[in-house]
């Protein structure tokens, strides 16, 4: 139900008029002054106020601004019974929803009401998923609390509320793109847009065209104009990921926007303006490349502003525990299965592994492992075979990873854990006679 409050000091009018209201399906609150109408603002939420202009205490057009300092989306209709242009206009500029005449314009308030809680519910909706979003964004949402990552997120949150260029260094799955969309939610450009794109991702020609747009018959093909990711981004920011892999010659003209905030597009001459934050990531050696002639060095010193390492999961290893109980909290029920856990073995087995691929790499792991999963705990065996090489006893002597004796020793640990220890079990699920199978393990020396 919606709440209005109406502010009225003429008693019969303000309670006929609550009448109306209320039969209308929305609850009233009544003020007969401006001062004890504020007062029911700062106790009770409302969605629209019917204000007269002229109160005892004051003038309707000026409390306006008071109202929506209190309540930000409510809407405001104010009533009058002279109306006249200059406070018309002034009341719309303060804020007011609608200024209309008592008594000509009588017929007028009901749907007027209507209107206005439609448009506090859709500023409501629009609010609640900014909160969401800026929640989901937060750097309170990135996982770990090992030193270096700590470390990366308090540079993160100081560079959040400049407007300085940010590179981020770090390797393939580390996490750049989280970080880069941490710094803009946090910053004033958080309301307008995040744009990123994948410099790796592109020809030299498609690249060009996708950051900084193209006129019509600017090459075959362009039949139209097209906006760069630099106008979308226009007042927000631009992410630029493996920067390192731009070519030469579009290092020149980013290095123009960065430098005088201007570029051209494609096929054209007018040059444009933008304001736009640009975020930059490589997980290559950018000062290397300088040497090398394959990045250019002014480039690089502008963009190298404010540098933030991001630390490979190898060398957090400590937060691997919270990384496996996020995607526990996640995987599970978009697959419709209850997984409560991982067993010891499984989440030491993952500490041990050598993570090429980060936390991309450890994501796509728990995922296969949930789908895996006949119980409601991670085991070993649903990991990778290439992870339980690692746990092979010391004493097996020089087994290869991709020898057939190694494969065999797996699957026989794989049924025994499969049937908690009985033998007779697992000889009769592996097809092999009860002594050939305690032959088998006393020479891999496996546990049961």
């Amino acid at each position: 139900m919606y709440t209005v409050l109406i502010i009225d000091d003429e008693e019969k009018l303000r309670s006929l008029l609550a009448r109306i209201v209320s039969l209308e399906g929305f609850e009233v609150i009544e003020a007969s002054t401006g001062k004890a109408g504020l007062k029911r603002l700062e106790t009770q939420d409302v969605d629209a106020v019917l204000c007269d202009v002229k109160l005892p205490d004051g003038n309707g057009v000026d409390l306006v601004k008071e109202i929506k300092a209190k309540q930000p989306l409510c809407e405001i209709i104010l009533l009058t019974a002279y109306g006249n242009i200059p406070d018309g206009v002034q009341a719309v500029k303060n804020g007011a929803f609608d200024y209309i005449t008592k008594g000509d314009d009588n017929n007028k308030i009901i749907p007027l009401l209507h209107r206005a809680v439609e448009k506090v519910q859709l500023a409501k909706r629009v609010a609640h998923l900014e909160k969401r979003v800026g929640s989901k964004y937060s750097f309170k949402n990135i996982i770990g609390k090992s030193k270096l990552i700590l470390q990366a997120i308090e540079l993160a949150q100081k560079v959040a509320v400049t407007d300085a260029t940010v590179l981020l260094l770090g390797e393939t799955g580390s996490g750049k793109e989280v970080f880069a969309q941490a710094i803009h939610h946090n910053s004033k450009r958080c309301k307008e847009n995040f744009v990123a794109i994948n410099c790796s991702a592109f020809s030299k020609e498609l690249l060009e065209s996708e950051i900084f747009g193209h006129k019509a018959g600017a090459f075959t093909g362009a039949i139209k104009d097209k906006k760069g990711l630099i106008e979308e981004a226009n007042k927000g920011t631009l992410f630029l990921d493996e920067i390192g892999e731009m070519p030469l010659e579009l290092q020149a003209k980013l290095l123009r926007v960065l430098e005088a905030r201007e570029y051209i597009k494609v096929g054209d001459t007018k040059t444009l303006t933008a304001d736009v934050r640009v975020i930059a990531a490589t997980n290559r050696n950018l000062e290397e490349d300088v040497r090398q002639d394959k990045f250019r060095e002014d480039l690089f010193y502008r963009l190298n502003v404010f540098t933030i390492v991001l630390p490979s999961l190898d060398e957090r290893k400590e937060d691997i525990p919270l990384f496996v109980q996020h995607y526990l909290n996640e995987f599970p029920a978009r697959l419709n299965k209850v997984i409560t856990g991982i067993e010891p073995a499984a989440l030491q087995l993952l500490q041990q592994h050598n993570w090429k691929g980060n936390v991309r790499e450890l994501k796509n792991i728990i995922e296969r492992a949930c789908i895996l999963a006949e119980g409601e705990l991670i085991t070993p065996e649903d990991l990778p075979v290439e992870f339980r090489f690692a746990a092979l006893p010391a004493n097996t002597g020089q087994l290869s990873a991709f020898s057939l004796a190694s494969v065999e020793m797996l699957h026989i640990q794989r049924v025994l854990n499969h049937t908690k220890g009985n033998k007779t079990e697992a000889a009769r699920l592996l097809d092999i006679g009860l002594t050939t199978l305690y032959r088998k393990i006393d020479e891999y020396k496996l546990g049961g």
